[in-house]
């Protein structure tokens, strides 16, 4: 449902010039300076008549008789929703952040830090990475192990590399080509199910006594993993929000992974694609009431993804770190495809090359 009441097209204009102008200057726009600074066709006059319809709608705000008017939130969502437009970093940025991933090994961590410090560099906000997970984790391969006694060693390899150990004691001893049979078996009957997937098969596969004993160890770690919060969080840039009072107080939510876990939550709930801009915490997050968080999912959808994010003062250059978050998960998407589904890029060129051609304007 749209939460706006629809404006002309004059007073849309007006509203993305007095957006344009207060975050470039941080100072109130009066009318006279529209007119003389854009070359506006209509008078001061006309354009006070609109400023106090923004106002009325809530669109914008006078912080005293006769001064000039400032964006409220609501008037910056409707910017950024309805007349932001579509942005491109220039060329030469794009062209060093690509030369900088480039350089990079190809290494998880790696990647995680480099685009948290170029996203924090580029925007001059604070940024934060999360590592990608599964969606829903996938059984991949198992190995049953003898070592000591009634003692086994259970190796479980989930897809994407994640590697679960954990020892088991048997009721009995057992041979190790018996319990390579058992993993054979059940490597056969379940690669690549998740845990509902899995449990649906079971009656369906006629295990014996050990076989339904390993599968239920491997349905419990798949669902443990399912439910766990966010994964890894690289950061960058907290310096540079800790000069103002409103965006010191989005630290703790960056530093806190419980707290940061919630706000991804619920963004991922609301679904949509692509890059999302929460503007004052939308009511939800004190710690976001005088902030700005533009953010988007990277990775493989359907199999791995992750977060990446720029938090900072509510009045931003919106379209520049739209344009800079959108680039980077396009990079990191690319990355999680080539590392994680290794599978090799198109004939037409690296990953990263069809990512700066597709940004090309």
């Amino acid at each position: 449902m749209d939460e706006f009441q629809q404006l002309t097209e004059r007073q849309e204009r007006i509203l993305a010039m007095v957006v344009r102008s207060y975050i470039e200057t941080g100072k109130p726009v009066g009318s006279r300076t529209l007119v003389e600074d854009y070359g506006l066709d209509f008078s001061s006059a006309t354009v006070r008549n609109d400023f106090a319809a923004l106002g009325e709608l809530g669109y914008v705000a006078q912080l005293h008789t006769s001064a000039g008017r400032i964006p409220t939130e609501r008037g910056y969502r409707y910017f950024v929703q309805k007349l932001l437009g579509e942005f491109h970093l220039p060329l030469h940025e794009r062209q060093m952040i690509r030369h900088q991933f480039h350089q990079a090994r190809l290494e998880l961590d790696q990647w995680m830090r480099l685009s948290a410090a170029i996203l924090a560099r580029t925007s001059g906000s604070a940024s934060f990475v999360t590592a990608p997970q599964a969606r829903a984790n996938r059984f991949k391969h198992i190995q049953l192990i003898a070592t000591q006694g009634r003692l086994v060693l259970m190796v479980l390899v989930l897809y994407g590399g994640e590697v679960k150990q954990q020892m088991l004691t048997l009721a009995e001893p057992l041979p190790q080509n018996r319990l390579s049979a058992a993993a054979d078996k059940l490597n056969g009957y379940f690669a690549d199910m998740d845990a509902d997937e899995i449990g649906g098969r079971i009656a369906a596969a006629h295990l014996d006594t050990l076989e339904s004993e390993i599968v239920g160890l491997v349905v419990d770690i798949l669902r443990r993993n399912d439910h766990r919060s966010i994964s890894d969080i690289y950061r960058d840039g907290l310096v540079n929000i800790l000069n103002d009072e409103g965006t010191r107080q989005a630290i703790p939510l960056l530093e806190e992974r419980t707290l940061l876990a919630s706000v991804l939550s619920v963004q991922e709930a609301q679904g949509g694609e692509g890059v999302q801009v929460v503007i004052g915490g939308d009511g939800r997050w004190e710690e976001l009431k005088d902030c700005t968080m533009i953010l988007s999912r990277y990775g493989v959808t359907e199999s791995f993804s992750g977060t990446l994010a720029v938090v900072g003062p509510t009045r931003m250059p919106y379209d520049r770190n739209v344009a800079a978050v959108r680039y980077v998960a396009d990079l990191m998407s690319g990355f999680v495809y080539d590392y994680f589904v290794q599978e090799s890029a198109d004939a037409g060129g690296s990953t990263l090359d069809q990512i700066d051609r597709g940004r090309q304007e």
